[in-house]
């Protein structure tokens, strides 16, 4: 329902295309849908930032922050009780995410939702980490008898992968290990003296595990205009260089060269407009956030990039005659079967005879063990189905370390590196249970009067029988690659916060693709099954979460949408 208090002041240009966000995937339907001649707006409820200019703390000093760059002040507690959860938050960041007071959502389990609230969305937050799925992926759901087929194989979605990696830049190296595809690669980022032992030890024990330099969306070298990673560290302020992947640096720059991009910033969108007598979507409403009216965008077709929860929470919020509980929601399945990666379990431990080793830098990327459990006969588990993959490192703690000792001893011993130590952190695959889901909720709205969202979300038996294996596994390679005092941990707790299911910022599902409408919410394009006009490309579209990183695969998709979307509307069929 539209707030009694806004007003609505339409708009009177149609645009060929609306894309709603500019994060990871609204930036790439930017850039394509722009590149294929189409005028394109893009509404993000975020401030606007920009390249360079927005990132004012990117070199700044820790003892330069009222609270020295800490994320638990009264203001914190205040504003940003939830954002403060991730790892990415402080005071160097704030500026970035978006503010809890004024954004509720419900929580019926402990589910941790964060969000940015900047043009580039949480691009300019992630991780950079990127791997293709793979068949093994694709067909899990058919292969188990769980959830519903992937309407697309790897074969689909493979040339989209290369396409998206040759504009982003990917660095990494290819192993020839099919659980886990090869790309197309920049020159890999090195590891350091103590992951090289580890992988060579590793290697003698475990002939089915293999461990590579992560695959990560930071340049090293040149590329496309950006310029290469020179490892200053502080990436998740912005990288001015251009060296870190995001909407701003690389995306939404290319979309704009084409001369058919309209960026509006502080712009929240509230519903889809549906017209009953075609069958289409006609445009959104969204809010001023500055002069809090509603206003209206038309456009011929729609792409929903909000981020997963947030664009099915549009769709909910999109209710009509035809679509009484939520735009395309035919099958009921629109807000069911919500996932993330668990995490936050593994082991680490010292590896002793390499105290003259060290390394230079703060290299922005890490290891990865691809998934090799479930893969063959050999690695099969009997008690849990699917597996998971390991990030993590070696590297040596410095001064801020645990010290004795006072005066001259302690200045003395803050200027000698720690022992080496490596941490092997899985990420493991979450199940798709319709009992995990968002609805709207019928008491509570944000400040702009929209009902927000109630959340049930936990892990199932699956989840925790496999973090158990995913510790022990961890323990094993430590042990084999001789790392003594091994200490094996499980972040996950029953009350309160830990390892709970969000956390991991890898929201998935809610809005499926599928096969069949009357199980599923989209087609193999991403289109709504019922409403053509409308496609969802960001995490709600996704089917299973297999245990990848998913960024790189919604980029994927993304492209994938916007050209068949150009397509069908050549083609008159839009």
């Amino acid at each position: 329902m539209i707030p009694k208090s806004v007003r609505i002041a339409p708009r009177r240009k149609t645009y060929d295309v609306l894309v709603v966000g500019s994060g990871i995937s609204g930036g790439y339907a930017a850039k394509e849908l722009c590149e294929l001649g189409l005028e394109t707006l893009v509404l993000e409820r975020g401030r606007s930032l920009e390249h360079g200019v927005g990132y004012v703390t990117e070199h700044k000093r820790s003892w330069e922050f009222p609270a020295r760059n800490s994320k638990g002040s009264r203001v914190h507690k205040m504003r940003f009780a939830v954002q403060s959860r991730t790892y990415a938050f402080g005071e160097h960041t704030e500026h970035f995410f978006i503010d809890d007071s004024e954004n509720p959502y419900v929580e019926i389990n402990p589910f941790t939702w964060i969000r940015a609230d900047v043009v580039g969305g949480r691009s300019l937050l992630w991780g950079r980490q990127c791997y293709r799925w793979s068949n093994l992926d694709f067909e899990a759901n058919q292969r188990d008898g769980i959830g519903i087929d992937w309407p697309i194989r790897y074969a689909d979605i493979a040339p989209w992968y290369e396409y998206v990696e040759r504009f982003v830049g990917i660095s990494g190296q290819a192993e020839g290990w099919d659980p886990c595809p090869d790309g197309e690669f920049l020159p890999a980022m090195p590891l350091n003296r103590g992951e090289q032992v580890v992988k060579e030890r590793m290697a003698r024990v475990h002939k089915d595990r293999i461990l590579t330099i992560g695959r990560a969306a930071v340049l090293t070298q040149p590329h496309n205009g950006r310029g290469a990673c020179h490892y200053c560290g502080p990436c998740h302020r912005g990288c001015t260089p251009g060296a870190y992947f995001s909407s701003q640096s690389a995306t939404l720059p290319a979309a704009a060269a084409t001369g058919h991009l309209t960026l509006q910033p502080d712009s929240i969108v509230h519903s889809v407009i549906y017209d009953d007598e075609t069958g289409r979507a006609t445009g959104v409403r969204y809010i001023d956030r500055v002069t809090g009216q509603m206003q209206e965008a038309k456009a011929r077709i729609i792409f929903l990039c909000a981020s997963a929860l947030a664009s099915t929470q549009i769709m909910l919020n999109s209710k009509s005659r035809r679509f009484p509980n939520g735009l395309g929601n035919d099958s009921g399945a629109l807000g069911h079967y919500l996932m993330d990666h668990h995490f936050q379990v593994g082991a680490a431990g010292e590896l002793p005879g390499l105290e003259n080793s060290y390394y230079l830098g703060v290299r922005p990327n890490g290891i990865y063990v691809p998934r090799f459990r479930n893969v063959s006969r050999a690695s099969a588990r009997s008690d849990y189905v699917r597996g998971f993959g390991y990030q993590g490192g070696a590297f040596r703690p410095s001064w801020n370390r645990p010290q004795r000792g006072f005066g001259i001893s302690l200045k003395q011993a803050l200027r000698q590196p720690g022992p080496w130590t490596m941490l092997f952190e899985a990420f493991g695959e979450a199940l798709p249970q319709y009992e995990n889901h968002v609805v709207l909720d019928g008491n509570v709205t944000d400040k702009w009067g929209i009902p927000v969202l109630r959340i049930s979300c936990t892990w199932g038996e699956n989840e925790m029988v496999m973090r158990q294996d995913m510790m022990q596994s961890a323990v094993d390679m430590l042990e084999a690659a001789g790392a003594t005092n091994i200490a094996p941990y499980d972040n996950f707790v029953t009350e309160g916060l830990g390892a709970e299911p969000g956390l991991g910022i890898h929201e998935m599902g809610t809005a499926r693709m599928g096969h069949d409408p009357q199980t599923s919410v989209l087609n193999s394009h991403n289109q709504v099954h019922s409403v053509p006009n409308v496609f969802v490309t960001d995490g709600a579209c996704m089917t299973s979460s297999a245990c990848q990183n998913p960024s790189i695969t919604y980029m994927a998709l993304t492209a994938r949408a916007a050209h068949f979307a150009a397509d069908e509307l050549k083609r008159l069929n839009l």
